[in-house]
């Protein structure tokens, strides 16, 4: 991201499956149990415990990832019901790269940390006292617990918020703040202090510092103050969320209700100690949280119907696994795929705790989802590798129907913080990292990137490949979150009818060699949003186009957003900026004046097209 301006698996007994959600909550204080063999990456925490006990541990897992961006380390800090922290001894500590941190409860509000859980700027320069920033700040995990911040012992600054300075890749969800401010921008800092994140949903928070961040979505989550926007600042299905009769001036975009919605599964203990996974149900038309009025809806299957894989085990096992009629829970670590993983079963649940991270093998398609309802994979991360894959995460086989609609518009397959990445950690190819050809598929939050940066060697426009990141074949596919960044040629193309989008973040490739290596049929450059010539219904609201050519900054795109000129094709409050070098030349089409290197970090706003 570039800179921005502006304001083995021993199970125990689980509860019974609860397909209407009427599972009694479990106790706030479960009595100690030993948990399930998650490996040595999952550390699960109870309130018996020391605080000084806990605080050691976290603050040693925060020591080995706060600077770990490439690194394969992954680590998943799991914590019973009830309260951790006094208000004279807090739980205060941060939150590295490839790290979960979640509440084990049934409700956010059976698990208390009294403290702090934070995210800072990393300081680049000057031993760590200058340039500050959270562009980087990717890939790490907050859920289901309540925090009442406490600063106690934190200097001046520190104490005055909870920061959550964080980037892409980043999900904040069912966690309730309380006592305190939730700031987004770290302040404390040297400069610049810039941000590009971001996440949040299914959550409760009162006062939200956004300060430096480029540009946010905030779902189906209750607020009290919301203090500013930078470039796209979009809000659906939120109670509290400021309206956007201004646009741009602030650049916010509210939607009161979210079309279509399902939280993300969570694992959690009862009462006896017993673990289960408690899957969601799907909500249209949706506002505020989903626990606000109790137990989430939804359905609870216990630990015992997963297969709990680790790294090492082999996609064979999995696979029979899954045959078989397991679902999966993928413990934290890297998994190096050679055969694909498929997912043929309706309704089956994919987890992964502590990012983790499956890289293709040989040239292998990771995972396949067949045409099937209810399928939910969530928390994984797929990466490229060495040899080129035609595709990372294929959902449905493209005209695999045969005019049978396998698909369930109450029940839709979804992916929740499933990300992507081409480059990086390794060199990484891949034509397309995510196909979609079922129909009524929700994507919700994505980070979908080919990397402009990484390990030496690991990244380059010859050497970490790919053609595009997202194709949709589907009709009725939604994406609440869509964040696609870098590909070589469009980063998004939509080909289904009736397509949703509820917020867009893309950046151009900053690697074009030079204009004659980026263009197209007379078009410079390739659009980031493509939405098929003969599609006659989609919307989009709120989409943003960044442009950064660094190696030859001269080269034009000539278009953020390309899409067919029919009255069923409307996006709302779209726009482009540049970030320091090159030029679009239009937002949408031939629409909205240019950005370059005479406005940078000035966006070009496009109220609504046509």
């Amino acid at each position: 991201m570039l800179l921005a301006t502006g304001t083995g698996t021993a199970a125990l007994a689980a509860p019974p499956l609860d397909p209407v959600g009427t599972t009694p909550v479990p106790t706030k204080k479960a009595p100690p149990a030993s948990a399930p063999d998650f490996g040595p990456n999952v550390t699960v925490f109870d309130p018996s415990m020391p605080v000084s006990e806990i605080q050691a541990t976290v603050d040693a897992v925060n020591a080995r990832q706060i600077d770990d961006e490439m690194g394969t380390e992954r680590a998943a800090l799991l914590f019973l019901p009830g309260t951790y922290g006094t208000d004279a001894e807090p739980l205060q500590f941060r939150v590295g790269y490839y790290t979960e941190v979640a509440g084990l409860g049934a409700s956010p509000s059976d698990v208390v940390i009294n403290g702090k859980i934070e995210v800072y700027n990393r300081c680049l320069d000057g031993d760590g006292t200058s340039n500050c920033i959270a562009l980087n700040n990717f890939w790490r995990t907050l859920s289901n617990l309540t925090l009442e911040v406490n600063g106690a012992g934190q200097d001046g600054c520190r104490a005055t918020a909870n920061f959550w300075a964080v980037s892409q890749a980043v999900s904040l969800r069912r966690v309730e703040v309380t006592g305190g401010t939730l700031s987004l921008m770290d302040y404390c800092t040297a400069g610049p202090q810039y941000a590009s994140g971001g996440y949040l949903a299914d959550s409760k928070a009162g006062d939200i510092v956004n300060g430096s961040q480029q540009q946010w979505l905030t779902r189906n989550s209750e607020i009290g103050n919301w203090s500013n926007g930078v470039w796209n600042a979009v809000f659906s299905g939120t109670e509290g969320a400021p309206s956007d009769e201004g646009f741009p001036t602030p650049p916010y975009t509210t939607l009161d209700r979210t079309p279509v919605s399902r939280e993300k599964p969570y694992l959690f203990a009862d009462s006896s100690g017993a673990y289960g996974v408690r899957v969601p149900a799907a909500r249209q038309d949706s506002r505020g949280t989903s626990w606000g009025d109790g137990l989430t809806a939804g359905r609870t299957i216990p630990l015992s119907e997963f297969f709990v894989a680790k790294p090492g085990d082999s996609v064979r096992a999995i696979n029979n696994a899954l045959t078989r009629g397991k679902h999966l829970l993928l413990t934290p670590g890297v998994y190096d795929i050679a055969q694909t993983i498929a997912v043929k079963r309706a309704d089956t649940v994919v987890l992964g705790l502590g990012h983790a991270t499956l890289t293709a093998v040989d040239g292998a398609t990771p995972m396949r989802v067949a045409d099937v309802p209810g399928v939910v994979i969530a928390g994984v991360t797929i990466d490229g590798g060495t040899v080129n894959s035609p595709v990372l995460l294929q959902v449905g086989t493209k005209n695999g129907n045969n005019g049978a609609r396998h698909d369930d518009a109450a029940n839709p397959t979804t992916l929740s913080d499933v990300y992507f990445r081409i480059g990086g950690p390794h060199v990484g190819k891949a034509d397309v990292s995510l196909e979609v050809n079922s129909d009524n598929v929700l994507i919700d939050h994505t980070w979908v990137w080919r990397a402009d940066h990484g390990n030496e060697g690991a990244f380059g426009w010859d050497v970490s490949t790919g053609r595009n990141g997202v194709i949709i074949n589907g009709d009725d596919v939604t994406a609440t979150g869509l964040f696609v960044e870098h590909y070589q040629e469009y980063n998004v193309i939509w080909n289904g009818e009736n397509g949703r989008t509820v917020f867009f973040q893309n950046e151009l490739p900053y690697d074009p060699p030079n204009q004659a290596a980026w263009q197209h049929d007379g078009v410079l450059g390739w659009a980031g949003y493509k939405v098929a010539d003969d599609v006659r219904n989609h919307t989009l609201w709120g989409g943003g186009s960044y442009i950064f050519t660094n190696v030859d900054p001269s080269i034009h795109a000539t278009r953020g957003f390309e899409v067919p000129n029919t009255p069923g094709v409307v996006l709302n409050h779209l726009l482009t900026v540049n970030l320091g070098a090159g030029t679009i030349d239009h937002v949408v089409n031939d629409t909205g004046a240019p950005v370059s290197n005479a406005n940078t970090g000035t966006p070009s706003y496009v109220e609504r097209y046509p």
